[in-house]
């Protein structure tokens, strides 16, 4: 069975974390072997690089410097975990990955695109995943949504929620372009229903695909 690579993204609190694990447990349940992982994060160096990333305030890291942890943890990702198990025939599924960081560091902070993608070429040999759903999500309820979460759960990974509106709206609007930009391997789910819904209409678009590759 062909391996392949999927990745989740959208906006701070559209649902990603529970998407990926339905993924998991749906695609298992029709046969494949499934992996689900996330960024920053999946491998020791990179939930260690995680907690520098996503907690404090927003003045800790420069933009640039943030650009380069956050691929240093992909170059750890990919090399030790995504190539190995889709090379092994399984399915991975990455809660955000180079997406984000086009949406985040780039329409995010300013940073330019080519220089991300350039650096994305040249350390983490321009893998992309075979397939990317966007959970499309008004950011005002997400950020909402997530806000709530971290206060109710105690978890120190509020960093970019820390950041205002507009900055979360540019977010949004660079994952609508790089949809637009290659729909071929690009779905975009709209995340305003209920956790069950979005869940089951990701699931459905990746059984779709699959047969595809």
């Amino acid at each position: 069975m062909a391996g392949a690579f999927i990745a989740v993204e959208g906006v701070d609190g559209s649902g990603k974390s529970g998407v990926v694990r339905a993924l998991v447990v749906g695609l298992a349940a029709s046969g494949h072997d499934v992996l689900g992982t996330r960024e920053p994060g999946g491998t020791p160096q990179g939930e260690s690089l995680r907690g520098l990333l996503l907690a404090g305030s927003d003045d800790a890291w420069e933009p640039r410097a943030e650009l380069l942890l956050m691929t240093a943890a992909r170059v750890q990702h990919v090399a030790r975990v995504i190539r190995p198990a889709v090379a092994a025939g399984r399915i991975v599924v990455s809660d955000r990955y180079a997406g984000s960081t086009l949406a985040y560091q780039g329409a995010g902070r300013g940073m330019d695109e080519r220089l991300i993608r350039d650096l994305h070429a040249a350390v983490v040999d321009d893998l992309w995943p075979d397939l990317t759903l966007v959970l499309d999500l008004d950011p005002a309820i997400g950020l909402a949504r997530s806000r709530k979460r971290l206060s109710d759960d105690a978890i120190d990974e509020g960093r970019f929620e820390s950041l205002a509106l507009p900055f979360h709206q540019r977010i949004r609007g660079a994952f609508l372009a790089q949809a637009a930009a290659a729909p071929e391997r690009h779905v975009v789910v709209d995340a305003s229903g209920t956790p069950e819904a979005v869940q089951a209409t990701a699931l459905a678009a990746v059984e779709r695909f699959l047969p595809a590759i």
